[in-house]
């Protein structure tokens, strides 16, 4: 009885295909990810950005309301009520930054459940949200010091420059001023160029639960070779929601504008404040935190796919989540993570000279060559095969002519039986009894052999030579 295999469904689809992706299809599923888990990726955001922001205004209005309330209490125009006032407003101003850090170090808790979401969303996974934390968590203080160690480098350097400039501004003031023109300008580019360098050290933090210092290098060498299409995502996605921020709010300055003229048509104080503050501020700042939440999922998603791109050019992960999913549709449990398996692991480049971009084939087996043999590659062969022999098929042991070293592990020959040239006088078989199926005389008595047929005019066995000689 024969045994059969059994059926094996079809793998799931990801929100990318498993093979190095394309500038389009990263740019496209960046924005695309937020329908695969909508209540994780735009939920989660949201909640966290909204939250950040209203401790950030009630923690500042609560400081301001302390500091510059003593104010009342001093007379104007005095020593005392100038200090006081010099000191609340860098009071309220060391608040802000101190409540900015915290809210950019929950952004990036934001960006570290999006880049697992879209690690497991790229092998057809949906973790919730606390699945998600208890991934994220071993990483989380490592994440929230990088993020605030890169604060603190970026703030130090702003610092060294501004005491620099007005140091120069102290001696020759046209100096500074062409000095900081030229300091903005370079500016720009290296700070652009710095942040694709260490884009992905975050999803390495994330992902291999690297250190600090191994993710900087990680990231380093990962975007060695794709600096430009990680540079276009990035500044792409930036300017989308830019232009996105500047259209939204031009309805709303409208509508403050209108309803300011309708209620309040003499420009009374009171109206004209009331309107102000339910409009500009509240409305505007509920799209804004929309349009905040969104930007922070998208160009996180961004960032995921271009760690998994990088990871597959440079380290053949798509290789690795193949063989996952194959392994877990097929119904095997407790696998160990793809994306920690090989981290760091070299592959020879894959493809053949100018194929299509995001081409990549499997690794091959021992022996053959990492890809087809196109016009102008190199053909190679299996070990223990036929070499290679111009214009002829190896020759094979007990063919005439042939030696059995000439070709090592050749298939045996079936033997032939003689060939019997036709109209020979060799001794034919005895001639069955007559029936009604015996030939009849002078024919005949078995047809020729396929081995000893010649086309008519053609020469005879005799004179022809062996194809295998």
């Amino acid at each position: 009885m024969t045994a059969y295999p059994a059926w094996t469904p079809a793998s799931r689809p990801g929100i990318i295909p498993l093979h190095p992706l394309t500038f389009g299809t990263i740019l496209g599923r960046s924005f695309s990810a937020l329908r695969q888990n909508p209540r994780v990726l735009l939920g989660f955001a949201l909640v966290v950005q909204t939250v950040a922001y209203l401790v950030v205004i009630a923690a500042v209005l609560a400081v301001m309301w302390a500091s510059f309330s003593r104010l009342d209490t001093l007379t104007e125009g005095t020593e005392e009520y100038d200090t006081v006032l010099a000191g609340s407003i860098g009071l309220v101003a060391v608040t802000g930054f101190v409540l900015g850090l915290a809210a950019g170090a929950l952004s990036v808790i934001v960006q570290g459940i999006v880049v697992l979401e879209v690690t497991h969303a790229a092998v057809a996974e949906k973790l919730t949200l606390g699945a998600l934390w208890r991934q994220l968590k071993p990483a989380a203080w490592r994440l929230i010091g990088y993020s605030l160690l890169v604060v603190l480098v970026v703030t130090a350097i702003v610092a060294l420059v501004v005491l620099g400039v007005v140091g120069v501004a102290v001696v020759a003031p046209p100096a500074a001023i062409a000095l900081s023109i030229l300091i903005v300008v370079a500016a720009i580019p290296l700070t652009w160029w710095l942040m694709i360098k260490l884009l992905l050290a975050p999803s390495a933090i994330i992902v291999e639960h690297a250190t600090i210092l191994q993710a900087l290098s990680r990231s380093w060498t990962l975007t060695r070779g794709r600096f430009w299409p990680a540079l276009g995502v990035i500044l792409v996605i930036s300017v989308i929601f830019g232009a996105v921020a500047q259209v939204v709010s031009l309805p709303f300055s409208f509508l403050s504008a209108g309803l300011t003229t309708i209620i309040a048509p003499t420009g009374a104080a009171e109206p004209t404040a009331v309107i102000g503050v339910l409009v500009t501020v509240l409305l505007a700042q509920m799209v804004t935190l929309l349009l905040q939440s969104v930007a922070v999922v998208v160009q996180s998603t961004a960032t995921a796919l271009i760690y998994i791109d990088c990871r597959m050019r440079r380290e053949g992960l798509d290789l690795d989540l193949l063989a996952y999913v194959e392994r877990r549709d097929a119904g095997a449990t407790a696998l160990a993570d793809p994306y920690r398996e090989h981290v760091g692991r070299a592959i020879a480049p894959r493809g053949w000279p100018g194929a299509p971009a995001g081409y990549a084939a499997y690794p091959p087996a021992p022996g053959y060559p990492a890809y087809g043999a196109y016009p102008g590659e190199p053909v190679y062969s299996a070990p223990g095969a036929y070499p290679a022999q111009p214009g002829a098929y190896p020759l094979q042991p007990g063919v005439p002519g042939a030696s059995p070293a000439a070709a090592p592990g050749a298939y045996p020959v079936v033997p032939q039986p003689p060939a019997v040239a036709p109209h020979s006088e060799v001794a034919q078989p005895a001639t069955p009894a007559a029936g009604p199926d015996a030939p009849a005389e002078g024919e005949a008595s078995a047809p020729p052999s396929a081995t000893n047929w010649a086309a008519p005019g053609a020469p005879q066995d005799a004179d022809r030579e062996s194809p295998w000689s």
